[in-house]
């Protein structure tokens, strides 16, 4: 009789933590379309948070390491997903760790997962993303690769942001891809190609005037020629 009611009480309690989960779990899937309604990130972050618990799902984790890259908060997506390559990882998981690991300065580590996503979507974007990070790593022959791609298929409306400057701009892709062939082809030699790089920079600024970036490049090569020696006085 004892064992019974300890059986029943046991099973009355599993029934009404499920009911209590269901409740909770409709609840923050409402709160959650409410808050992408308003715009509150860090609400939609809280209720995604809340349903991975009550319920968990790689779609949702995925979806909230998301939320947190488009608040800047690197750190976060990548302790929501990991930084592991996953074959199965979703499209989504993989930019959310090779944008995240670039931003938090792992250029070797971003690079693998920058890889995955071109390998299921080419696209120059990308390239040009693993041209910059196998030029950070001094990987010449791969960042020569992508610049070839990216200037191949680069279409004259594709646009790309820089920051550099207070006030951010923006440049046609393919003078993006020319300035980096110019910083490729100074790494190459910092001697002998200065001439060279300074005449890949002038492409770029003639395909974009505006390109700071470039001219601050530029006129830093320029400042590497060697100067002629003075005649001695008299």
């Amino acid at each position: 009789m004892k064992r019974l009611l300890v059986l029943t009480l046991f099973m009355g309690s599993i029934i009404v933590t499920a009911q209590n989960n269901s409740e909770l779990t409709k609840h923050y899937e409402t709160y959650y379309k409410q808050m992408k309604v308003q715009g509150d990130a860090q609400g939609v972050i809280n209720a995604l948070t809340h349903l991975n618990i009550l319920s968990p799902s790689q779609a949702r984790k995925d979806t909230l390491a998301y939320v947190y890259l488009n608040e800047r908060k690197h750190l976060q997506a990548l302790n929501t997903i990991g930084i592991e390559q996953n074959s199965t990882d979703s499209d989504l998981a993989v930019e959310v760790k090779a944008v995240s690991l670039k931003a938090l300065g792992q250029p070797k580590l971003a690079i693998p997962h920058f890889e995955a996503l071109i390998k299921r979507n080419s696209n120059p974007n990308i390239a040009y993303e693993l041209a910059e990070l196998n030029l950070q790593t001094n990987n010449l022959v791969e960042a020569r690769k992508h610049v070839a791609y990216g200037l191949a298929n680069s279409k004259d409306d594709m646009m790309i942001p820089f920051y550099e400057t207070q006030q951010p701009y923006q440049v046609s892709l393919k003078a993006a891809f020319t300035y980096l062939k110019a910083l490729i082809k100074f790494n190459e030699d910092k001697v002998a190609n200065i001439d060279a790089a300074i005449l890949i920079l002038d492409e770029a600024l003639k395909l974009a005037p505006n390109f700071n970036l470039a001219q601050v490049s530029k006129n830093a090569i320029s400042s590497l020629k060697a100067k002629p020696k003075e005649a001695p006085k008299n």
